[in-house]
């Protein structure tokens, strides 16, 4: 089969590897028929995630068809519709156990193209494959189911749910990218009073204020100025992080009031200062966090009843085999406005 292939920092390559079969009885193998790339992706290229070893397939959200399980499983089967979640979850451990998916000890958590071989292939292992897919009603298409692989969950756990969004707030979003976009989307379930959008990008802030932003906050703007306006001089409720990079963590910190909420979800590379000096006096409360997907089957449930419509964050579709020119659009982001690329099998 097909599948991109990390190949150390800076080179990735599409090629022929031998197909995934089962290894252990919990395991099933899925044919991809619809994977996106996530930012992540990116930053593994770039070599932040030293974690992930040359010769690793790339790839971490799919939706597919069952093609065989392992004799262990039992919830789903050969010829089922799934959405592979981006976290594996063995379903037994301590952490497992009160939801914590993404802090696994039975060996999940976040694996697939991590520590393992991931989904940007023709085909896919799933470990612990019960408690690691969701079967996929008829009513969601698999271009919506893809967006709840991660960003969606991604963004309303790590993002909205860790920053106590509630009725009424003021919500700071710094970064509209894909999972910037998804916090807006899934903060508005929450009714808040202003959600303002932070991104130098005009086409982002454009995204944004599509999906729901109230305010923008573009190149030559002073963030901290439109949020004091906003305020009256208080700050933020909420500030999200959704970029990874040290510069907006600490925006982030600027920005939110005393005893407001600063919820990071970016992926950081680089150490970002954390200024106790000013922050200990103000009463912040600081998050951060691996998706765990515990949201995922209520995420599914709204889909289904058409109350959530991801499809709204593809911006361009591609064959399957044509992963390397997804790769280039995806990674220009800024020259093509691409937030997310989807890659789908032809002729199933």
């Amino acid at each position: 089969m097909k599948a991109m292939i990390y190949n150390g920092p800076g080179r990735r390559d599409w090629e022929e590897v031998p197909d995934p079969r089962l290894t252990a009885p919990t395991d099933a193998v899925v044919r991809v028929d619809a994977v996106t790339i996530c930012g992540t992706d990116l930053h593994i290229l770039k070599g932040d995630v030293p974690a992930v070893a040359p010769g690793t397939i790339l790839g971490h959200e799919a939706v597919g068809t069952v093609m065989a399980t392992g004799d262990a499983v039992t919830a789903v089967k050969e010829g089922d519709r799934v959405l592979v979640s981006c976290i594996t979850a063995c379903g037994r451990c301590r952490y497992c156990r009160t939801s914590a998916y993404g802090q696994c000890l039975g060996g999940g958590g976040w694996i697939l193209g991590h520590r393992i071989d991931g989904t940007q292939a023709e085909y896919v292992r799933v470990p612990f494959a019960d408690t690691s897919t969701h079967q996929l009603p008829e009513a969601v298409s698999d271009e919506a189911a893809l967006m709840l692989a991660d960003i969606l969950p991604t963004s309303y756990e790590v993002g909205v749910l860790n920053g106590r969004v509630q009725p009424g707030d003021i919500v700071v979003v710094v970064g509209a990218g894909p999972i910037g976009l998804a916090a807006i989307t899934t903060a508005r379930l929450f009714t808040p009073s202003h959600i303002v959008a932070v991104d130098p990008a005009a086409t982002r802030l454009e995204a944004a204020k599509r999906l729901g932003a109230d305010v923008l906050v573009g190149a030559g703007d002073d963030p901290a100025a439109a949020v004091a306006e906003l305020t009256g001089g208080l700050g933020a409720d909420v500030t999200i992080e959704a970029v990874g990079i040290p510069e907006t963590f600490e925006l982030c910190a600027r920005l939110v009031r005393p005893g407001g909420h600063l919820a990071n979800v970016g992926v950081h590379g680089a150490p970002a200062t954390l200024h106790l000096e000013d922050l200990w006096i103000r009463n912040l409360t600081i998050t951060t966090g691996l998706v765990d997907t515990y949201s995922t089957p209520a995420l599914l449930e709204m889909v289904a009843a058409g109350r959530l419509d991801p499809t709204t964050f593809i911006t361009h579709r591609y064959d399957l085999m044509d992963m390397e020119a997804a790769y280039r659009t995806f990674s220009d982001a800024a020259q093509t406005g691409a937030l997310k690329v989807v890659l789908s099998r032809t002729g199933t």
